[in-house]
C-alpha cells in the first residue's frame, strides 16, 4: 500500500520563481526543490549576496539565472516568469518587490493561482521596524535571543551573549515552506493562489516559544535547581558570577554531562520519564544501589500535599532535590568514567536509554551513521568537489530521488534556456489550477489529525496546522509516562487547539477505538521509530489496509530517509545538539559544553519540518497520489540549524566560527556593542558601507578587517547612549538595534483573550505579539506567544483553544464513536481508557 513514487516526485510540476538571497528565502525554495518543484533562482549581477560555502546547499536542485531587475528587458524576463508559475518566494523589506514592479497584489492579478509569499525581517504592518535592514543578528537582537541566553549565562552574569546559529532563518524557512504547501493543497478546492507573508521575527519568536511564555504563580516544583539559585541569588542580592564547573552541580543527574574513560564527554537525558531514569541507572549498573538507599518514586502527578511524608522528589519528575540529585550523580560519574563515550553511546541506544557522545560538527559530517541514514550526503560540486551537505528537512515513504542531488549551478549558467523555458511554462498546465470557488475558512478546513505525539517537537506537528483550521484529537496513554514538566508545562504552548482522549491504543478495546477512528482521519502524527512502530502495529501498511488516503506522519530523533546505526535509538532536542556539535560550538570547545540556550532549539523547528512533511504529502494526494509516510527527525531539523557550517570538502579550512559564551558576534562589524544607557547589535556590510562607516564613525579602516577596530569601537560606542548611535547610522541605512529582551515584548505586546475559547484577533502591526489568558483552564495566568508568524490575505488563521486538561475529552469522544455508557464504563474501570491524569489540571 506504501506509494513508491517511480520517478515521480511530490512536488513534481510545481514552478517556483526564487528571488531570495542570504538564508530564509532560498531555504524555502531549496526545500521546495528537494521535493521536486521545479526551481528557477534569480541573482542579482555581481552574484549572490551572500558568500559563503552554504550557497552550494540552499540552491542546490535550482535553475540558476542572473537579472538585472532595474533594466525593463530583465524586469519583463521576470514578470514573464511569474506569470506561469506556481510559487513567488522573496525575502526583501516591505515594497521592494512594488519597487520593482513584481509586487504581490500586481503579480497575482496577473496570475491569480500564485502562491506569493514574503519574508521581510519584520511585518510590513511594523510601523516600528518594517524598514530595518533585517540581519540575522538584528532581528535576533530586536526579539531578545541574545538577551535571554539561557539560565547558565544568567548564573554566569554573562549578558548579552552571541549565537552564530540563524535561528531566526531556519525557523522562518520552514514555516514559510510549510505555508507555501499547505496553500498549493488549498488552491487545490479553489484554485487561487494566496499572499502570505512569514516576517522572519515573528518565526523566531514563535520557535523560541518556550522561552518566552510565561505562567504567572507557577510552583516552584516545576522550576528547575538553576532557577531557583537565581531567584535566591536575586533575594539576598548575592553576585550572579559563577565559574563553568559550579554550574554542572545545579543540573539534575539524569540532564547533565559526564566524563567518559577517553575524556570525551557524554550527555545523559534521562529524566522526566517513568522508565527512562530507572533504566539509566540498571544500564550503569546502580539500580539496586539507589533503590536501596531509599529514592522516592511516587507518582509525579500527585499533589505535593498528598506525596510521602520526607520526599522531595519523585525519580521519575524533574528535577530530583539536592540531596539526591548530589547522590547520584556522584555514583554516576565515577561509572561513566569506567568506558569510552562512544561505548556508552552504543550501551544507551541498544538499551533503548537517551544519551549520546558529545561531538563537533565535523565529526558528525563525517560519522557512520550521519551518511549511512542518508542525513548527510555527498554531492559533487562544480566549485567545492565532493562536498557533504545536510539532507532533506523531510521526506515521503519511497521517494529514493532525495538522496540524489543535482548540485547548484554557477549564478547565471542558465540565462541562456530562459526563452526555452518560458515556451514550456506557457504551453503546459499547472496542477490544481482551474475554474474554481473563491477561497474561504483556513487552509485545512474538513482534515482531520490524530495526534499521538508527546514532548515537544510530536505536539508541536498537529499544533501548528490547528490554526488553519484542522481538527486535532491527542490521544494519550491512561497512565502518563512523562512528568507534568514535560507533559503540562509545555503542552499549555503545543497543545493548544486539540481535543483530549486518554486511551490504551495497545489493548484489546483500544485497538477497538482506533478502527473506529481510523476512516475519517486524514493525518496520524506519531514520534516512534521504525521499531516502535511495527510493536505498536501502527506501520502506514497496517494504516492503509483500513484507509488508504491516510497519511501517517513518523518523527523520531535520528531517523534519515535510510536506515543507519542509530536509527532506532531515542533521543531528545539537547542530544541532537550534542551529537551535532552546537553544544560544544556554544560552550566553546569539548571541555565546556552547553545546551543551547533556548528550550526547543531543535524541537520546535522539528516540528514545523514535520509540518512541512504532511503539507507536501497533502499535495501529494490532492495530486491523486493516496496517502503516504510523511518524515522527518531532530537530525534534520539540527541540521538545518547550522547551514552555514553543515558542510565538508577537501580543502576546506578550519571549523572557525563564533564560539563560547564570551563572544558578541561574528567581527567588528557584526555583533554586540555596549553604549552608554545599554546595549545594541551592529551590522555593516563592509562590501558597501564601509566607507560611510569609516566617515561617521571617524575612523580610517584601510582594509577590513583592521586589527584593533572591535577595541576602538567598544570605547567609542561607550561615549553615548543607544538612541545617538541609532541617529547616526539610520541615514547610512546602516543597521544599529537596540538590545530588548523577550520579557519586554511579552508586557508591551499583549492581546487579552475575553476566555479559554475565545476568539482573538489576530491581526496587527506588530511583527511579534503574545496572548494572555488570565483565566486559563490550568487555574493560572498564563502568556503564551500568538500564532501569527505565518499571515495570510486570503486564507483564515484562528487562535487555537486553550488546551485541554488531560483526558477532558474522553467521554465525549468514544460516545461520539458510538460506544454506549456501559461500553464506556468498562474501558474506564479496565484502566483501558481515562478521564483524568491528576486532581488537578497541573499538580500543585
Amino acid at each position: 500500500m506504501t506509494n513508491t513514487f517511480s520517478s515521480r516526485r511530490p512536488l513534481a510540476g510545481y514552478r517556483v520563481v526564487d528571488f531570495g538571497q542570504y538564508i530564509a528565502g532560498p531555504a524555502v525554495a531549496m526545500m521546495l526543490a528537494d521535493q521536486g518543484a521545479e526551481v528557477i533562482h534569480i541573482d542579482p549581477p555581481g552574484g549572490p549576496r551572500w558568500d559563503n560555502p552554504a550557497d552550494a546547499i540552499l540552491n542546490r536542485g535550482k535553475q540558476r539565472v542572473i537579472l538585472d531587475l532595474k533594466t525593463p528587458e530583465d524586469l519583463a524576463v521576470a514578470q514573464q516568469l511569474v506569470a506561469h508559475a506556481d510559487v513567488l518566494i522573496e525575502n526583501f523589506r516591505p515594497d521592494v518587490m512594488d519597487k520593482l514592479g513584481l509586487g504581490a497584489e500586481n503579480m497575482r492579478r496577473d496570475n491569480p493561482a500564485l502562491v506569493y509569499l514574503s519574508l521581510p525581517g519584520f511585518s510590513e504592518q511594523d510601523p516600528q521596524l518594517a524598514d530595518t535592514p533585517a540581519w540575522e543578528g538584528i532581528i535576533a537582537a530586536a526579539v531578545g535571543q541574545y538577551t535571554d541566553m539561557g539560565l547558565n549565562r544568567i548564573l554566569m552574569g554573562i549578558n548579552p551573549s552571541y549565537s552564530p546559529l540563524p535561528l531566526a532563518s531556519a525557523y522562518a524557512s520552514v514555516l514559510g515552506a510549510t505555508a507555501v504547501t499547505l496553500a498549493l493543497f488549498a488552491r487545490h478546492r479553489h484554485s487561487r493562489g494566496e499572499r502570505i507573508e512569514v516576517p522572519v521575527s515573528a518565526a523566531l519568536m514563535e520557535g523560541l516559544a518556550y522561552n518566552s511564555m510565561f505562567v504567572h504563580g507557577l510552583p516552584d516544583r516545576y522550576k528547575s535547581p538553576r532557577e531557583l539559585e537565581i531567584e535566591r541569588r536575586r533575594r539576598t542580592e548575592e553576585p550572579l558570577n559563577l565559574e563553568y564547573p559550579d554550574l554542572q552541580e545545579f543540573l539534575d543527574p539524569f540532564y547533565r554531562t559526564y566524563v567518559c574513560a577517553d575524556g570525551r564527554p557524554f550527555y545523559a537525558v534521562c529524566s522526566s520519564h517513568t522508565r527512562h531514569p530507572r533504566a539509566c541507572l540498571e544500564v550503569l549498573g546502580l539500580w539496586d544501589e539507589v533503590q536501596t538507599a531509599g529514592i522516592p518514586t511516587h507518582s509525579a502527578y500527585m499533589d505535593q500535599s498528598d506525596w510521602p511524608a520526607d520526599s522531595e522528589c519523585t525519580l521519575v519528575s524533574y528535577p530530583l532535590s539536592r540531596y539526591w540529585a548530589e547522590l547520584v550523580s556522584s555514583k554516576m560519574k565515577r561509572v561513566f568514567a569506567t568506558k569510552p563515550a562512544y561505548e556508552w553511546q552504543q550501551i544507551f541506544g541498544d538499551a533503548g536509554v537517551p544519551g549520546c557522545a558529545h561531538q563537533l560538527t565535523r565529526e558528525w559530517l563525517n560519522s557512520e551513521h550521519a551518511q549511512a541514514c542518508g542525513s548527510i550526503l555527498k554531492v559533487k560540486d562544480p566549485r567545492y568537489g565532493n562536498m557533504r551537505q545536510l539532507g532533506n528537512i523531510c521526506w515521503l515513504g519511497g521517494d529514493t530521488a532525495i538522496i540524489d542531488k543535482r548540485p547548484a549551478g554557477i549564478p547565471g549558467q542558465d540565462n541562456g534556456s530562459i526563452p526555452e523555458l518560458l515556451a514550456r511554462w506557457k504551453n503546459s498546465n499547472r496542477a490544481g489550477v482551474g475554474a474554481g470557488e473563491n477561497p474561504s475558512g483556513g487552509w485545512l478546513d474538513g482534515i482531520r489529525i490524530l495526534d499521538l505525539t508527546n514532548v515537544i517537537a510530536g505536539p508541536t506537528i498537529a499544533g501548528t496546522l490547528s490554526r488553519f483550521g484542522a481538527e486535532v484529537i491527542s490521544i494519550d496513554p491512561p497512565e502518563p509516562a512523562l512528568d507534568p514538566w514535560n507533559s503540562t508545562v509545555f503542552g499549555m504552548q503545543a497543545n493548544q487547539g486539540k481535543q483530549s482522549l486518554l486511551l490504551d491504543i495497545k489493548s484489546v478495546q483500544g485497538k477497538q477505538v482506533l478502527a473506529r477512528l481510523l476512516p475519517d482521519i486524514d493525518v496520524i502524527t506519531i514520534n516512534a521509530s521504525d521499531a516502535q512502530l511495527q510493536r505498536l502495529g501502527l506501520s502506514l501498511d497496517e494504516l492503509q489496509a483500513i484507509n488508504p488516503q491516510l497519511i501517517l506522519c513518523q518523527f523520531d530523533a535520528y531517523g534519515g530517509p535510510l536506515r543507519g546505526p542509530r536509527s532506532d535509538h531515542p533521543g531528545y532536542d539537547d542530544l541532537v545538539q550534542a551529537t551535532t556539535g552546537i553544544m560544544s560550538r556554544f560552550g566553546g570547545g569539548m571541555d565546556t559544553p552547553e545546551e543551547h540556550a533556548h528550550f526547543g532549539t531543535i524541537d520546535v523547528l522539528g516540528g514545523y519540518c514535520a509540518a512541512h512533511a504532511i503539507g507536501v504529502a497533502l499535495v501529494n494526494r490532492a495530486c491523486g497520489h493516496g496517502g503516504s509516510l510523511a518524515r522527518s527527525s531532530l537530525i534534520a531539523a539540527g541540521q538545518l540549524i547550522q547551514v552555514p557550517f553543515m558542510f565538508d570538502y577537501p580543502e576546506r579550512g578550519p571549523f572557525n566560527e563564533p564560539s563560547g559564551r564570551y563572544i558578541k558576534g561574528q567581527d567588528a562589524l557584526y555583533r554586540c556593542y555596549q553604549a552608554a544607557d545599554g546595549w545594541f547589535f551592529l551590522a555593516v556590510n563592509p562590501m558597501t558601507q564601509l566607507d560611510m562607516f569609516a566617515e561617521l564613525t571617524g575612523q580610517v579602516i584601510d582594509v577590513y578587517p583592521s586589527e584593533g577596530l572591535e577595541d576602538i569601537l567598544e570605547t567609542l560606542f561607550l561615549t553615548r547612549p543607544v538612541a545617538y548611535w541609532q541617529g547616526v547610522f539610520k541615514p547610512a541605512d546602516i543597521a544599529c538595534q537596540p538590545l530588548l529582551s523577550m520579557g519586554q515584548w511579552r508586557e508591551s505586546q499583549i492581546m487579552m483573550a475575553d476566555g479559554p475559547d475565545k476568539a482573538v484577533d489576530l491581526s496587527g502591526d506588530s511583527s511579534v505579539a503574545f496572548v494572555r489568558y488570565a483565566d486559563h483552564p490550568c487555574g493560572y495566568t498564563v502568556d503564551l506567544i500568538a500564532p501569527n508568524a505565518i499571515r495570510t490575505t486570503d486564507a483564515s488563521v484562528i487562535l487555537p483553544t486553550a488546551m485541554h486538561k488531560y483526558g477532558e475529552d474522553t467521554r465525549r469522544i468514544l460516545s461520539s464513536l458510538n460506544f454506549t455508557a456501559e461500553e464506556v464504563d468498562d474501558m474506564l474501570s479496565s484502566g483501558t481508557a481515562a478521564i483524568s491524569w491528576s486532581k488537578h489540571y497541573l499538580p500543585r
